[in-house]
């Protein structure tokens, strides 16, 4: 983890003195204050964004988030705000301030890139990508991490209150998909922020949320997200559909085929997953059904059918697709798309 700030250079930097004597300023005022924290981004979690993973709080090599699920990797120390596709990425999502602080560094002017076309060596030591650092008093600091570039709105030294503008969310620093990672602090040990103080080292510990009870209401767990879903007339591949290519496509008679394809997040080994598309006569077109094998922080799933002789008969295209843990169904999306002429 790119803790910035602290060994990661500092854009806009002021007097070394300077600072250290705001901050103590700032902590001494605050010696005893303990955060509590809004929501950091400007997206609603239960449709424009989802948690991709959570801090773990296993001990071993293993995993464990704060409800006793896997939605981590082992050693991860913040919480990773997604949102659904590189479309909103570009529109604009805002990054604010989970609480009044001031800002002790940040950084700016890393591409909006994935990793996995530029490579690891590419980021070495920036790996938190463009990001702000803030501090709260008491020894709290909150880092906001992987920003897109040219979007941070402040500069060390400044002052901030809960809910002002950071920046946007993006995909710069070591990140594959757009998110924002929220690390919360304290003395420099990193603290989930829906535990809080104290140990959870075993499903069942005791938990004291640092956020407030409207953040709170606002982060359900889901174990499953389903981050889009859609039809396209050829074969299907995860990038494309999250860089929204598939958002307008060509379905007429002589489209070579119909697709339906499905990305999701957080599936486990042992789910079940169901996709029927269904043609106007109500006969099946393609059909999926079986466990997964392994587990999967992102899953793309993809089923269709090439163009029948004399070409698609007009009529209602149904997909329906869900996905099951036990006997929850924990995702369930129907789609339509109607061939008229």
């Amino acid at each position: 983890m790119d803790c910035f700030g602290e060994t990661g250079a500092v854009k806009h930097a002021l007097s070394i003195f300077v600072v250290a004597a705001l901050l103590l300023g700032y902590a001494v005022a605050q010696d005893h204050f303990a955060p509590s924290f809004e929501l950091p981004v400007a997206c609603d979690p239960s449709r424009e964004c989802s948690i991709q993973k959570y801090v773990d709080l296993d001990p071993g090599p293993s995993r464990m988030d704060y409800a006793c699920g896997r939605l981590s990797k082992d050693g991860d120390t913040g919480t990773d705000f997604r949102l659904r596709n590189y479309p909103a990425m570009e529109q604009g999502v805002a990054v604010i301030a989970a609480a009044d602080g001031m800002v002790r560094a940040s950084r700016d002017g890393m591409d909006d890139v994935s990793v996995r076309e530029i490579g690891a060596s590419a980021i070495k030591g920036r790996e938190a990508g463009n990001a702000v650092v803030l501090v709260h008093g008491g020894g709290w600091e909150t880092q906001y991490s992987h920003l897109k570039k040219s979007s941070i709105r402040v500069k060390p030294g400044d002052y901030v209150k809960a809910g002002d503008v950071l920046g946007e969310i993006g995909l710069s620093g070591n990140t594959e998909f757009p998110h924002m990672e929220f690390t919360v602090r304290r003395d420099g040990d990193a603290v989930d922020p829906f535990v809080g103080f104290g140990k959870f080292e075993h499903c069942g510990d005791a938990r004291m949320p640092l956020w407030s009870g409207s953040a709170m209401e606002k982060l359900p767990y889901r174990p499953v997200v389903l981050l889009s879903s859609g039809f396209h007339n050829d074969r299907a591949n995860a990038d494309a559909a999250r860089k929204g290519k598939y958002a307008s496509f060509l379905f007429d008679r002589a489209a070579p085929a119909l697709v339906f394809w499905a990305d999701l997040s957080g599936t486990l080994k042992g789910d079940r997953e169901k996709l029927v598309i269904t043609a106007p006569n109500g006969s099946a077109l393609a059909e999926i059904d079986r466990l997964l094998d392994e587990n999967n922080i992102s899953w793309f799933v993809f089923a269709g059918s090439k163009r029948p002789d004399g070409g698609w008969p007009l009529g209602d295209y149904y997909a329906d697709y869900s996905l099951s843990r036990g006997d929850k169904v924990l995702v369930r999306e129907r789609r339509v798309i109607t061939l008229s002429q």
